[in-house]
This record gives C-alpha cells, structure tokens and sequence, in this order.
C-alpha cells in the first residue's frame, strides 16, 4: 500500500519478492494520503505510528499483513529517524523510501536502492510475523541504525528466525 506516490515498478518488484520471501499471495494495495497530521513541522519529518495506526484501521481478516511503502522521511519516539516500523505480532507495517537511496549513483544505484527497500520491506514485515531483532548483523532482522548496516545485512532470516517464521 503506498503513502503517496511511490514508483508503481518498485512496488511491482517488491511484491513479487515479498510473494516468494513469505510463500504467500502479496498484492498492491491502492494509493492512500500521507496522515498529514502525523507530520512534525519543526523537523520536517512524520511519525511512523500515525501510519500503522491507519493500516491497522484498513487491516482485513485474521493473518493478513499490511506494508506501507512512502517516501516520506518517518521518525520514532525516542528516534530521530527510522527506516520502518511495525506491530510485532500484528497487522501493519511501514517502511520509508527516504533514506534508501544511495548517495553516490554509480552504475549500480538503481539494484541497490531495490536491495534495500526489499531488506526493510521483509525486516517490517517479519515483526508482524511475530520476530524480534537478532544479533546476528546478516540477519534480515538485525536492527539497523543506519545504512551500512542495512547494506551489510543479507534479505534472509538466519537460520534461527527462519526456523521461527516456519513455525
């Protein structure tokens, strides 16, 4: 589901990785506004939960899971910027495009910035399945606090969270 517009190619290609990463049906949702009134004036930037809380309101029945995809820069509390966010064990999900793309463009800008919003896209989604961060750093879910740790982490569970995630 994407929060405003968002490169309808990039939410064709996550879809058909998040298909195979969960061996589920995934499909793209209709575009929604951005929660204006999540939006923090001062430093420019919209809280994360203002998000979740419109996917849990969309959410359908039992087991299903909502990704929000926006380009909007999301911040936490407590946290001056997050890549994603999510109900643990629950519903909804959302991940920000913001931070994702590379600063220096060379031939490979384009993969990388897929490569990574593919890793926050299963990293969210895999907290609705009920998983927690790992310390593994290759882990999908091993938290990032910033972008090379997402570089460094592979788009798979370690064999501990998939084991979990099979479960």
């Amino acid at each position: 589901m994407a929060f405003g517009p968002v490169n309808a190619g990039l939410l064709l290609d996550l879809t058909d990785a998040l298909s195979l990463k969960f061996d589920r049906p995934v499909a793209v949702g209709p575009q929604i506004k951005v929660p204006a009134q999540a939006l923090d004036e001062e430093c420019g930037q919209y809280l994360a939960g203002a998000f979740l809380s419109r996917l849990r309101d969309m959410a359908g029945g039992k087991g299903s899971k909502l990704l929000g995809v926006t380009e909007v820069d999301l911040y936490g509390l407590g946290l001056n910027f997050v890549f994603g966010q999510a109900d643990v064990g629950g519903p909804a999900s959302v991940i920000s495009l913001a931070r994702l793309y590379p600063d220096n463009a060379d031939g490979n800008g384009h993969e990388l910035f897929q490569a990574r919003a593919l890793k926050e896209a299963v990293h969210e989604l895999g907290h609705t399945f009920g998983l927690e961060h790992c310390r593994d750093r290759f882990c999908v879910m091993h938290f990032s606090s910033g972008i090379a740790e997402t570089d460094i982490k592979s788009h798979d569970f370690c064999p501990r969270h998939a084991g979990k995630l099979d479960a």
